[in-house]
């Protein structure tokens, strides 16, 4: 596969203001990203290789392996409300139609029972 057609495939076409958004979003991380972090980078968690605020398609992912299809999501309390939750319900099956399996945790699951949440995780790799 040449490197276009794997960018391609990594993206899913998202657009420029996409990327630029994930960038940022990699500078305002939450408590729960960053106590998560440390435990998938530099393929510490089973030697699959993640990305952290992955432009794909239309959406940022949390925490992301490609190699895996894998996407991780950490919700905080808005994600409780109903419209919120809808549209987590249409964004996880938009990200399903790719391929996609999502995985999702509370922001204080993460912080208070990170390795009930790594146990989880390290599951869902193949």
């Amino acid at each position: 596969m040449n490197e276009k057609n794997y960018i391609d495939n990594l993206n899913k076409g998202a657009s420029s203001v996409t990327h630029h958004y994930a960038i940022e979003l990699r500078h305002s991380e939450t408590e729960a990203e960053k106590k998560l972090w440390p435990f998938l980078r530099n393929r510490k968690l089973n030697g699959k290789k993640f990305r952290r605020q992955h432009p794909l398609a239309a959406y940022i992912l949390d925490f992301y392996c490609h190699e895996c299809k894998l996407a991780i999501e950490l919700d905080g309390n808005a994600h409780k409300e109903k419209e919120i939750k809808q549209y987590d319900a249409a964004r996880t099956k938009s990200l399903n139609e790719y391929g996609i399996k999502v995985i999702r945790f509370w922001n204080q699951e993460v912080i208070n029972e990170t390795e009930k949440v790594l146990e989880k995780i390290a599951a869902c790799l193949k």
